[in-house]
């Protein structure tokens, strides 16, 4: 026995292959007795046949060929079926209808005995119409049997098939958040992050004892800036500003007086360069005057 082989046989693992859990292990020998057994007479009908066409029509040799062979593929073709509806798993119903047709198919076969070949096609009384009519009844009751439980197992299926589909739904609905959880921690194993999602990378940090650097001379203030603090309020006033809350005034340290002193100056000073420009165009002698407009102006 190879290791693949199941310990019930070579039937039952034919059975599980293309049907499905037998019920009964009397159903698997009957079925593929009747199954096999009927594809078994077939053969030998025909090869009778064979050896019967090989003498004269209607000789005594012939009839003696003949006459077996047309029997028992008459057996035959009803065995075989209704070692189909005992394998399948079909309703008592079906199998007893199935039964029926055998029995009738037999009955049949019995009056062809009968009436070969003295009263069967045109020879005697001819029986070969109520031969052939009761044969046809068993053969169709066996069709028809046959026929449902097909159907009945093709439907099985269909349920099983469902049923598992439908079963894995449900175990996908009934994902918790402890699985999912789990599923997410097992996917991150091999990831290593610290805080703030960024991937953790290995550094190289140098470490110095007190010993090393008691002979080092270190200026501590070099290349550094010192800020100092101006006052509680001036960080609180430069923190409104960040803000926006607040804006800064910048104040002006003149006086009113200083302002006009410059304004009157600034007059002055425009008067005069206008009245250049003009003595420009004009005489020798309004230069001079202009002139010394200019130094009375700065006495």
């Amino acid at each position: 026995m190879s290791a693949e082989q199941s310990p019930d046989g070579f039937l039952f693992d034919l059975y599980r292959r293309y049907i499905g859990e037998p019920e009964d292990r009397t159903d698997v020998y009957v079925g593929f007795g009747l199954f096999l057994g009927g594809i078994g007479l077939a053969s030998i009908a025909l090869l009778l046949f064979l050896w019967s066409s090989t003498f004269e029509a209607r000789s005594a040799a012939h009839i003696t060929w003949a006459e077996p062979a047309y029997g028992i593929v008459m057996i035959a073709l009803p065995l075989l079926m209704l070692g189909i509806v005992v394998l399948l798993p079909s309703e008592r119903r079906v199998l007893y209808t199935s039964i029926a047709g055998v029995i009738i198919t037999l009955v049949a076969v019995g009056g062809f005995l009968y009436a070969y070949p003295d009263d069967w096609n045109g020879y005697g009384a001819d029986y070969t119409a109520q031969v052939v009519a009761l044969y046809a009844i068993g053969l169709a009751g066996l069709t028809a049997s046959t026929g449902a439980a097909l159907i009945a197992h093709y439907l099985d299926m269909a349920r099983r098939v469902e049923a598992v589909e439908t079963d894995d739904e449900d175990e996908e609905d009934e994902l918790t958040d402890a699985d999912v959880r789990g599923d997410i921690d097992e996917a991150m194993e091999d990831v290593e992050l610290s805080w703030g999602g960024v991937q953790k990378t290995e550094h190289k940090r140098l470490s110095f004892s007190e010993d090393e650097l008691d002979e080092v001379s270190i200026d501590a203030d070099a290349g550094t800036k010192t800020t100092r603090s101006t006052g509680v309020d001036a960080q609180v006033a430069g923190l409104k500003g960040l803000k926006g809350g607040e804006t800064k005034t910048t104040t002006s340290q003149s006086t009113v007086d200083d302002q006009t002193a410059k304004l009157r100056e600034l007059r002055e000073q425009q008067r005069a360069e206008e009245m250049a420009t003009a003595d420009d165009d004009g005489s020798p002698l309004s230069g001079l005057l202009n002139r010394l407009r200019q130094l009375l102006g700065r006495e």
